[in-house]
């Protein structure tokens, strides 16, 4: 599967996931990945989503895209790919991929993963994506019965991965550590499709895939 996360002006607007399909980007509303503005096509470019590979072609020689800062007409994307529409910037995903947190799993989390991974393995596979800073658009795949994220002095929460759903807790409470700009402090809170975390400064939007 693919995502793609649609940015103006650094900040998010849109993010979807697709299968394997043809994926038609534009400005008009017959589009399955819509952004209106007048600096974008009617039918920009069209995605082919196929197996592993995610290639995208331009389809107006008027309006022209560019993978990186460099033009292409047709190209093979790559995880973490910027794509520039007019003033829009799409952000492409590989949903498995996976980035680094900057924080150790202690031995108690790992050793409760050993013993809890197998009773959850019915439930759906959810992500964290870096809405913000050096890292904007990059997945953290949430597969662990319990994943812990963050550092001492800036919040640590613990993301579990329940027969409910996801749930996450504060392991070390701090007023910047929000949910929906709601903070999370002793709370354990059920984390639904497109909640916000906030963590050291730091967006990340929940999401399940599909």
């Amino acid at each position: 599967m693919a995502k793609f996360t649609v940015y103006f002006k650094e900040k998010a607007i849109q993010s979807h996931i697709f299968d394997s399909k043809k994926l038609h980007i534009g400005r008009d509303e017959t589009n399955d990945l819509i952004i209106d503005n007048l600096a974008v096509a009617p039918a920009h470019a069209v995605v082919v989503i196929k197996d592993n590979n995610c290639i995208i072609k331009q389809l107006n020689d008027d309006y022209p895209i560019l993978i990186n800062k460099i033009k292409a007409q047709e190209a093979i994307l790559k995880n973490n790919d910027k794509i520039t529409f007019g003033k829009h910037t799409v952000i492409y995903n590989v949903t498995e991929s996976v980035i680094g947190t900057g924080s150790k799993m202690s031995s108690d989390v790992n050793t409760l993963n050993g013993k809890l991974n197998d009773k959850v393995q019915h439930i759906l596979e959810a992500n964290l994506q870096v809405m913000d800073g050096t890292h904007i658009g990059r997945i953290l795949p949430l597969k662990k019965a319990m994943t812990r994220l963050g550092h001492s002095g800036s919040g640590i929460i613990i993301i579990s991965k329940r027969k409910e759903g996801y749930f996450v807790s504060s392991l070390e409470a701090n007023d910047g550590t929000t949910i929906n700009k709601q903070t999370l402090k002793d709370k354990t809170i059920h984390l639904n499709n497109n909640d916000i975390v906030v963590l050291d400064n730091v967006s990340m939007q929940f999401f399940i895939d599909s």
